[in-house]
Parts: C-alpha cells; sequence; structure tokens
C-alpha cells in the first residue's frame, strides 16, 4: 500500500483559524480575513482577527503566567527540559507543520521538510541549552560591599514575524524570549498564519505554563499595532520592511518606551572578483542565494557585484546554472521553487521588472514572466537584469523576489564602494582568494553578516542582524537570549 502523496494529505488536513491565549484555543472579536493558497488562488481558511481588547486579554494573561513565576522564575534546568520536549514534538509533527506553511506561503515542500522544521527545533534546542549559562559581571567593588549583577526576563514580549519563514522566524524570536523567561505573544503575519498556534499548542504540551506563549493573528496595523502601542508590552521584537520597522519604533515612544529589536530589508551585494579561478562553481552559489526560496528571503543575493575582467564569463554560467530553478506545484517533492506569497506580491515584483525594463533601461537576460501553464497561481520566473547600475531603482530597492541585478566593477576600491551605496547593510558576499582583498573587504562592506568564499552560511553561534535601515538587533546566537533580559546591578553594604 502507498502512502499517500502530498496532496492527499492536504486534502485531508482541518486549519485551526483560532488564537491561542491562555493555554487555550480562543475566539477573537475582529471577524474574520482569508488566507489564500498562492499555488492555485484558493481560500484555505477564514482565520479570527484579534482586536486591540484581544490583545488587552492577553497581554494581561502574559502578565498573570510571568509574575506568577511559573516560568519566569523556574529552575534552569527544568525550564531547559520543557525547550528539549518543545524541540521534539515540533519534530514529530514535521508534517502538518511543513504543510501548513506550504499551503500558506507557496514554500517548496521539501524545503519545509529538510531546512525550516530542522532548524526550527535546532534553534529552540540551541536556546534552551543557554538558559544556565546567562551570567551577570561585576568588577572588584570596595571591601565593605557585597556588588552582585544579575539579569532577569523582561516580562511579557511580542514577536511581530514575517511571511517568508513563517515557521522559522517565528521560533528565532520565540525560543531565545522564552529561554530568558519571558511571557510571550507571538503575531504571525496575516499572509502566513496557519502554523503559529500550532507552536502554542506544543509548547504547552511540552509542559510549559499556561499563559506563557500566546499566539494572535490579525493584520499588522491591527494586531501588530496594539501590541507595539500596548503600555505592559516590555519589548517588541519584529522582523519585516523598514517601512514597518520605523513604525515600531515610533509606536514605542508614543507609549512605553518598550524595547524594540528590528531585523528588516536588505540589498545584499555579491561581489565576485576577477582573480577566481572556478566561476562556475560561484554563479551556482550565486544562484542559489537569490533564487532559493523565490527570492523572498532578507539577505538575498540580489546585486551581483561581478570584476569586468570575469563578467562575460560569470553571466554564461550565472545563466545556466538560472536553468535549474524552475516553478513549479510545491507540493512536489522535486520542486525548488513555489509561488509567490501572495497575488498582491506578485504584481508588485512584476512591477519592479516593468520598472527595469522601461524606467530604469537594464536589459532583460532572461525570465520577468509568469511560467506558461502556472497562471492561476503567484508565479514569477527567475529574472536576471544585465547592463545595470547602482542608481537604477532595481539595484537600491528591496523587491523580495526571484529578481538578481548584474552590476559591473572594477576591482576592490569600486566594489566596495557599491556594495556600500545603499540605505541596507543586512549581509554581503565577497569572493576572491586574495586574502588581503577579503579582510579588507570583509572590513569596509557595510554589513552585518559577511561571508566569504561561501554565502549564506553558518550556525546557530552566528548573529544575523543588520547595520543602517536594515535593523538593530540580532537573531540567533547567545547575544540574541541575553537581549531577551535586562541586568539588574544590587550592591549590599557589610557592617
Amino acid at each position: 500500500m502507498t502512502s499517500p502523496s502530498w496532496h492527499e494529505k492536504a486534502a485531508a488536513l482541518a486549519f485551526e483559524t483560532r488564537s491561542f491565549i491562555g493555554g487555550a484555543m480562543a475566539e477573537v472579536n475582529g471577524g474574520h480575513f482569508e488566507t489564500i493558497n498562492p499555488a492555485n488562488g484558493q481560500v484555505l481558511a477564514a482565520v479570527g482577527v484579534a482586536t486591540a481588547a484581544d490583545v488587552d486579554r492577553t497581554v494581561a494573561d502574559g502578565l498573570k503566567a510571568f509574575r506568577s513565576g511559573s516560568w519566569s522564575r523556574m529552575d534552569p534546568r527544568d525550564r531547559m527540559a520543557v525547550m528539549y520536549r518543545f524541540a521534539d514534538l515540533i519534530e514529530k509533527e514535521a508534517e502538518l507543520l511543513a504543510l501548513l506553511d506550504t499551503l500558506d506561503m507557496g514554500k517548496p515542500i521539501n524545503d519545509m521538510l529538510t531546512i525550516d522544521v530542522p532548524a526550527a527545533a535546532h534553534t529552540i534546542r540551541f536556546s534552551a541549552e543557554c538558559i544556565d549559562k546567562i551570567t551577570g559581571t561585576t568588577t572588584a567593588s570596595p571591601s565593605n560591599v557585597l556588588h552582585y549583577t544579575t539579569r532577569e526576563p523582561l516580562g511579557v514580549v511580542a514577536c511581530i514575524v514575517p511571511w517568508n519563514y513563517p515557521l522559522l522566524m517565528a521560533v528565532w524570536k520565540i525560543a531565545p524570549a522564552l529561554a530568558a523567561g519571558n511571557s510571550v505573544i507571538l503575531k504571525p503575519a496575516e499572509q502566513s498564519p496557519l502554523s503559529g498556534v500550532h507552536l502554542a499548542r506544543l509548547f504547552l504540551e511540552a509542559g510549559g505554563p499556561p499563559g506563557v506563549l500566546n499566539v494572535l493573528n490579525g493584520p499588522g496595523e491591527i494586531t501588530g499595532q496594539a501590541l507595539a502601542l500596548h503600555m505592559d508590552v516590555a519589548k517588541v521584537s519584529f522582523t519585516g520592511s523598514t517601512e514597518v520597522g520605523k513604525l515600531m519604533l515610533i509606536y514605542a515612544g508614543q507609549s512605553n518606551m518598550k524595547k524594540v529589536a528590528l531585523e528588516c530589508g536588505g540589498k545584499t551585494p555579491q561581489i565576485v572578483l576577477g582573480d577566481n579561478p572556478n566561476v562556475a562553481a560561484i554563479a551556482k552559489t550565486a544562484a542559489w542565494g537569490i533564487y532559493n526560496n523565490m527570492g523572498e528571503v532578507c539577505n538575498a543575493g540580489s546585486r551581483l557585484l561581478i570584476d569586468k575582467k570575469i563578467h562575460d564569463e560569470f553571466l554564461f554560467s550565472f545563466m545556466r546554472e538560472a536553468e535549474s530553478w524552475v516553478p513549479a506545484d510545491p507540493l512536489l517533492e522535486s520542486t525548488n521553487m513555489g509561488p509567490l506569497v501572495t497575488f498582491e506580491h506578485q504584481k508588485r515584483v512584476l512591477n519592479y521588472i516593468d520598472i527595469g525594463k522601461n524606467k530604469d533601461g537594464a536589459s532583460l537576460a532572461f525570465g520577468g514572466n509568469v511560467p506558461q501553464g502556472l497562471e492561476k497561481g503567484a508565479y514569477v520566473a527567475p529574472t536576471l537584469f544585465t547592463g545595470v547600475n547602482n542608481k537604477m531603482r532595481i539595484a537600491q530597492e528591496e523587491i523580495f523576489g526571484p529578481v538578481a541585478a548584474l552590476i559591473p566593477v572594477d576591482g576592490v576600491d569600486n566594489a566596495i564602494e557599491v556594495a556600500n551605496d545603499t540605505i541596507y547593510g543586512l549581509a554581503a558576499g565577497i569572493w576572491t582568494t586574495d586574502l588581503n582583498a577579503a579582510h579588507r573587504m570583509a572590513r569596509e562592506v557595510e554589513a552585518g553578516t559577511v561571508w566569504v568564499n561561501c554565502f549564506d552560511e553558518g550556525d546557530m553561534t552566528q548573529p544575523f542582524g543588520g547595520y543602517k535601515q536594515s535593523g538593530n538587533a540580532r537573531d540567533k546566537c547567545f547575544d540574541s537570549v541575553v537581549s531577551y533580559s535586562q541586568p539588574k546591578s544590587t550592591w549590599v553594604k557589610l557592617g
């Protein structure tokens, strides 16, 4: 007997459309919004909208749980054990979580099973390992004084996450916040609301106390804004557009000066110098760096800064590699490119392609269209522009789709100048065999993460976040866990 196909498994799903408040599924008061399968335009479910009143009661539940100490003062090793069980349960329910994100935002099912779900479990385990490693630092004090520094959780933390990695980005936020002892309210993107509530359900099943992890769905301008303005939310951790990130800072100032951690847009350069002997291998990685996840990646390597010495050779190799990126049904395990997240976003990306052709004056090397036979979905073919200069809109503005711009550069100095000529500074890739050039560019390129002779590699020890208008915080890493706590200094006079 053959096992059911992913299509059959998807057809059998029953979607949870409620929020998760105080340890239970809960109805909310703001009506409903539809979430659409971008592969075919069909409505998946009508999801409840959490209003400001729903935010009030959820924050109150979270604050009550925090002050009770059920989680915030749980013994570190016991909290670690809950987190480890939480990770185990995510792996146990991998198929459900993978299907939900694939249907909701178009991510290929194989990517969910081999990348997103395992990385989510790994993130939780790493955060758990940090729990009993958090220390306070105190320098020498007078002999008649006992002075010590401790770190304490903040209270209620709101985690507002994007739609491009619904499960993984949610875990990048909630895992360190929980590890530090906070109560958490997760607000998934309205384009991908289906998997978030299951995280809260699994946390409860793992032994997490009620009220510690809550999930509220709804639009950013309703639910997200209410969380960011709330006087009892101690921190907002946000990943999304630079425009909305700036609003988070405004809302914090208008309310209680809450901490705001931002990871926003990017326009990542991939710099390939003319000394590289294996241009074909670099082109393969560069194609992955922009077409992976349909280009819907904040650090996507969308600007290809290619030394004039190897421009034509790189272009030939890149075009050959791009042929292996083929949009198709995301429920097929062979698919490496699904649709974009929504038809609205598809329209936005196609508009940028039109700007590149008809206003910027760049040359369309390939792509730029909706693939034949996939017109019912929000698909865009892999696209490359040549003849691009860095002043063009397609070189300056974040497209967030499978659109690459090849920009010729002339040596190290010019490459650094072009790489830094942007409001963003999330990441950069550098390809060179010259050790001096590599270290110089790594130092001078304005980016929070720099990869040398690789792209988008790393592990949980690697801080991820940006310079300039790409944000002000770091995800992953030990410091991320610490950032969800605050220091307290205690000065005891002796005798």
